[in-house]
């Protein structure tokens, strides 16, 4: 059995959780060296706790890299015996390769990148210095792994060239049976309409979009807030949320296991994301399009961003052009007026094979089998098309 050394920057996320359990059902086995962001419990106390670190504070950061890649050096028999190193953003990536030196290993490394930090796209000297430590470090990478094509396009090709391979693996959900059963067609919803904004609720401009939304709209409409709120970039969340009636925030949730009951009671869901405005949140294709996909739930994006081009390949879901203050209230009052609009794009979403939405069996594998020279994966310059694009 080939085993992984993953390098995760936070072990209580549940993206790192889902991406670890995708590896193990492919029949790798998985050490954890960890990262984590609260003093909680760890998910799983076989992880190799490399010590806590806070959001957007970057030099604690900094320190807790050298500080944590000399613990990992320190279980150079657990790192000596992996196959692959797997190291999931950049910090972590800097980190695996300092354990890895200082362990005196040659342990092929894997680069996974969900999202372009702001930091790397600055134009000032800070930018270039994080530039040029993300290419230095890729030029000794086996692989990078994306989760939209257009990170390639956008970043990694515009800056560096082809200086390392790289295969696209979505942001679908892991293979299993603890989603259930898709929905069938069910009879148009009455009550409000429930628009969702579910996952790392991190975007100020949604947050007032949304808020708006109930101000213009009353008790016609209700929006629900799922997942975890970046407090980072929206201190003052909970008080604006708790003093706007017919917005509800319903606080974390499990995947697999809480998927089904939220999409469930909503209409559509809000895919747009402004935080990194002009980079990351122009390129990114988020857990929401796939989960909400899944279910039949269909997603509202900005135009001009790969999420919005990804619902317009598949036909099933809704683009807004800016001024979204005025397009997005528009698109509201039509699907108050009638979710007929609704019904059909749900039943485009519920047509499509389900492995547009799930991850098949053996990608994961795939991946790092492709890393070590075992076998050929899809890599950039052979095809980064995405599974929604294949199945059109």
């Amino acid at each position: 059995m080939m085993r992984i050394a993953f390098f995760g920057h936070d072990a209580g996320d549940a993206a790192v959780r889902r991406r670890v359990e995708g590896f193990r059902r492919d029949g790798l086995e998985v050490v954890r060296f960890m990262m984590r962001r609260s003093d909680t419990a760890r998910d799983d106390e076989t992880d190799i706790d490399l010590g806590r670190t806070f959001d957007a504070n970057y030099l604690q950061r900094l320190a807790r890299i050298f500080a944590g890649a000399r613990i990992a050096a320190g279980q150079k028999g657990l790192l000596a015996s992996s196959d692959v190193i797997y190291a999931r953003n950049l910090d972590m990536l800097a980190t695996a390769f300092l354990a890895r030196s200082w362990a005196g290993l040659s342990t092929p490394v894997v680069y996974e990148c969900l999202d372009v930090h702001r930091l790397l796209t600055r134009s000032d000297p800070i930018g270039s210095a994080m530039r040029g430590i993300e290419k230095s470090l890729l030029r000794s990478c086996r692989r990078l792994v994306v989760s939209s094509d257009a990170f390639i396009r956008r970043h990694f090709e515009a800056r560096y060239g082809d200086i390392c391979p790289a295969v696209l693996v979505e942001n679908r959900m892991a293979p299993g049976t603890g989603y259930g059963p898709r929905p069938g067609q069910t009879p148009e919803r009455t009550g409000p309409l429930r628009i969702g904004w579910v996952g790392v609720l991190r975007c100020a401009r949604s947050l007032d979009l949304m808020r708006a939304l109930v101000r213009q709209f009353g008790d016609a409409i209700h929006i629900d807030l799922h997942g975890m709120p970046a407090l980072t970039e929206i201190p003052d969340f909970h008080e604006r949320v708790s003093e706007t009636p017919g917005m509800t925030f319903h606080g974390r949730y499990k995947a697999p296991e809480d998927l089904s009951r939220i999409y469930a009671g909503l209409d559509v869901v809000w895919a747009g994301d402004f935080m990194e405005a002009g980079f990351n949140s122009l390129w990114l294709l988020p857990n929401r399009l796939y989960e909400g996909g899944y279910y039949g739930v269909p997603a509202i994006a900005p135009q001009g961003t790969r999420t919005a081009e990804w619902i317009e390949t598949v036909g099933a879901g809704f683009t807004l052009p800016e001024d979204l203050g005025l397009s997005l209230p528009q698109l509201i009052a039509q699907l108050i007026e009638t979710r007929a609009v609704i019904a059909e794009r749900r039943e485009k979403l519920l047509s499509l094979p389900d492995d547009v939405f799930i991850q098949p069996e053996g990608e994961l594998r795939g991946v790092i089998e492709g890393a070590l020279g075992l076998s050929t994966t899809p890599l950039h310059g052979t095809s980064l098309l995405t599974a929604a694009e294949r199945a059109r």
